[in-house]
């Protein structure tokens, strides 16, 4: 009884899922055909509410070791029979290398490696060009340039190494003023290419014509300094090598893949037999874009048979780490009585320090962005990169904006002031809209600048009296 029972269940199981499959199933000349059902509707998202976590508080994944101490960043890392690496630098700006002696240095106890410019397979390297060396082999470009670099048990041990490598030098007329770079007659850094690398033209109906129907034209000089990122943590890489002779490179690099391929070309190696592995950053603000003493390390780890770890001292990231682009910018700007923008001329001149890194990006971006967020109708942009005997200026948050933004929103208030017009109200009335054309052409869409600034307006009290 009990197995009819179930029997009968089952039978009713089968018959109830049957009916269910059939529902399915158009009969259609004698034979079934499956009916696929309706799809699922689609969900369209609204606008600016894509996501679930948008304006809501996500709590980072990250927050907790960071907040307890447990993260670990390249400092607190050890690998066993670890070495510390140091580099020695140049004493001049710009000089040609006659000889460098590191016999007393090699000769310390302690001291497992030590290399120079020549042990470099490939010496070059760059984001754009490759006109930097890892460690300097012929002349020294400015005074942040490596001529060596040694590998010890110790760090005390390395810098007392390094003091000890000798270095004859012969010393080269030096140039730290990018205008006076620009001359023909000023020395020639990376003889016998120019100083003036890269330009950038931005040209735009008839400035000239603008200036002469203008009511007002203001011309001025703005610049900016050289502005160093400053992370909490500094540059910092472990290398190692293994038996199979494959590379290991943990760095606190901000692009992993641009850097594996610079060690490849650098070390003339394949990039397939070299890993970097990303550790926590400490702060990069653009200042970790590329690399800087990886190879050397790689190097000496070779050459010790041993993990070498090297951390940048201050010192280092003020004179050898990329800084934020020094620029010489010359405006000149017509408009009418009622404020109008009839034409703009800009002139800007980019100190690249040394070697170009990213100067050319930056300094596209930066001749793009010069005439700023208004209506420019007649617009003539003249941008140059030069090389100085400097620091070299590099990826910084902005590539090239906040330098001209400075200048630009600077002119604005000038002109406003001249011709008594509120700051605001000068801006509202040049400000792109939707639709409105790019200096290069492009049609702009999702503007919001008059909302932004009118937004900012009635938050701070403009209109309010007493400001």
């Amino acid at each position: 009884m009990v197995e009819k029972v179930k029997e009968a269940t089952r039978d009713t199981v089968l018959e109830t899922a049957t009916l269910e499959a059939l529902k399915d199933i158009d009969v259609a000349g004698g034979g079934a055909v499956a009916r696929r059902k309706a799809p699922p509707p689609v969900l369209k998202p609204e606008a600016r509410r894509q996501t679930p976590s948008v304006g809501q508080r996500v709590p980072r994944p990250d927050s907790r070791p960071h907040g307890t101490g447990e993260t670990l960043y390249i400092d607190d890392m050890t690998l066993p029979g670890m070495l510390f690496a140091k580099v020695k630098r140049s004493e001049h700006a710009h000089a040609r290398i006659v000889s460098v002696d590191t016999s007393e240095a090699e000769a310390m106890a302690g001291v497992m490696a030590v290399v120079t410019g020549h042990d470099v397979p490939v010496n070059s390297f760059g984001p754009s060009y490759q006109d930097q060396p890892i460690l300097a082999d012929t002349k020294v470009f400015h005074m942040g340039d490596g001529v060596a670099a040694v590998a010890a048990i110790s760090e005390q041990i390395a810098e007392q190494a390094v003091e000890r490598i000798k270095v004859v030098y012969e010393p080269l007329p030096a140039v730290f003023d990018p205008l006076e770079a620009m001359d023909e007659n000023a020395p020639k850094i990376h003889d016998p290419a120019p100083n003036i690398y890269t330009r950038k033209v931005i040209k735009k109906g008839d400035v000239e014509q603008a200036f002469a129907e203008a009511d007002l034209v203001l011309e001025k000089r703005f610049s900016t300094q050289m502005v160093e990122h400053v992370p909490i943590e500094p540059h910092a890489a472990i290398a190692s090598w293994d038996s199979s002779e494959r590379l290991t490179v943990w760095s606190a690099l901000g692009r992993v893949t641009l850097g594996r391929a610079d060690l490849a070309r650098t070390l003339d190696l394949p990039i397939n037999r070299i890993r970097v592995q990303s550790t926590f950053v400490g702060g990069n603000f653009g200042g970790k874009n590329e690399i800087t003493m990886e190879p050397v390390l790689a190097l000496l780890a070779r050459k010790a048979r041993r993990p070498v770890k090297g951390i940048y001292t201050r010192h280092d990231e003020f004179v050898s780490s990329t800084t934020r682009h020094p620029f010489i910018m010359d405006y000149k700007t017509g408009v009418t009585k009622a404020g109008r923008i009839l034409g703009r001329k800009v002139r800007l001149v980019a100190d690249g320090g040394a070697y170009c890194s990213w100067s050319e990006t930056a300094l596209g971006k930066a001749a793009i962005l010069s005439a700023g967020p208004y209506v420019v109708d007649n617009l003539h942009v003249d941008a140059y990169a030069v090389y100085t005997n400097k620091t070299m200026a590099g990826a910084m948050r902005g590539f090239g904006a906040p330098q001209v933004c400075f200048a630009y929103e600077s002119q604005m208030d000038d002109i406003a002031r001249e011709l008594a017009i509120d700051p605001l109200e000068i801006r509202l009335l040049n400000a792109f809209d939707e639709g409105s054309p790019s200096p290069t052409g492009q049609v702009l869409e999702s503007v919001v600048v008059k909302n932004s600034l009118l937004t900012a307006a009635d938050r701070f009290g403009w209109k309010e009296p007493g400001q």
